[in-house]
């Protein structure tokens, strides 16, 4: 179908021939129509044509701008990773962001806590509770695509949790004993670490594509958790204005009091609300607790 071929060079320097499946694969799970992905394809390659040398950071960028021009909800869609890596540098809206995806499961959660085990103390960054659940989770947040939860740091946490196990912790009114450890990263876990976390039941592992189902990108699809940092209507000094107010989702800003309380004029702020509505189907509803 796509007739020009050409290689490209991939983050660790190593150079491949350009695999067009690979980007209609990630624009499938997106929900492109084919319409759409046949036009993004093609556009991409007509322009990676004239480069004598181009990376896949630059097709991906490609590729962003091409639907921000035809689909904007699509657009944000293929570029929710990056979004997530936008919640940092410190990686504290990343835990509050891992907050809200308990929240959503309907948890009751409070972010860095410090909790005593049987030997020391330790820093938890989100601990999530309902009926005799309680879960203490360590959020892994990477800035970096590249960089992997290895093995060192899922015995790390292990150890740590071995030391909370079989205490009472007294959250939500009641006291409770730890009933799983929970590691959560945005980017990917290394090969090893999964095998060790398989063997490990009282461990759940979520990165951006593991496990198969109920992935940290399934999980935001599946409750509509789409980062402020996604939004194409904000500029990036706008976005980190939110993040430094603790406001970390874009449906928060359907709040039309809080984009007034930053000086939004009325045409930014319909700009605003009218791109979380197009991205979040039923935020509407949930936001007026509809």
């Amino acid at each position: 179908m796509y007739m020009n071929e050409f290689y490209v060079t991939k983050a660790n320097g190593e150079k491949e021939l350009f695999d067009y499946k690979k980007l209609e694969g990630s624009l499938k799970k997106i929900d492109a129509s084919e319409e759409l992905i046949a036009e993004v394809v093609s556009e991409v390659s007509a322009e990676a044509k004239n480069r004598s040398l181009i990376t896949t950071q630059e097709i991906y960028r490609l590729a962003f701008s091409i639907l921000r021009k035809k689909h904007k909800p699509i657009a944000v869609r293929y570029s929710l990773k990056k979004a997530v890596a936008q919640l940092g540098p410190t990686g504290f809206p990343f835990e509050k962001f891992v907050a809200e995806i308990f929240k959503a499961m309907g948890y009751s959660t409070i972010i860095d806590q410090v909790v005593e085990g049987k030997c020391v103390p330790h820093e938890i960054d989100v601990v999530a509770w309902k009926e005799k659940e309680l879960i203490m989770t360590e959020a892994k947040f990477h800035t970096d695509f590249n960089l992997k939860s290895d093995l060192k740091i899922v015995l790390y946490v292990k150890a740590r949790y071995d030391d909370i196990f079989g205490k009472d912790y007294f959250f939500g009114g009641e006291n409770r004993k730890l009933t799983e450890g929970w590691i959560i990263t945005n980017t990917k876990f290394s090969t090893t670490a999964i095998q060790y976390g398989q063997c490990q039941p009282a461990l759940k592992f979520i990165g951006w594509n593991y496990p198969y189902n109920n992935n940290l990108h399934n999980l935001i699809e599946r409750y509509e958790l789409i980062p402020l940092t996604a939004l194409t209507s904000l500029t990036i000094s706008e976005k980190s204005l939110f993040l430094l107010r603790g406001i970390i989702l874009s449906k928060s800003l359907l709040d039309e009091n809080l984009l007034k309380e930053v000086k939004f004029d009325d045409k930014k702020i319909k700009s605003i609300k009218d791109e979380v509505e197009a991205l979040c189907a039923h935020c509407r509803r949930s936001f007026s607790g509809k």
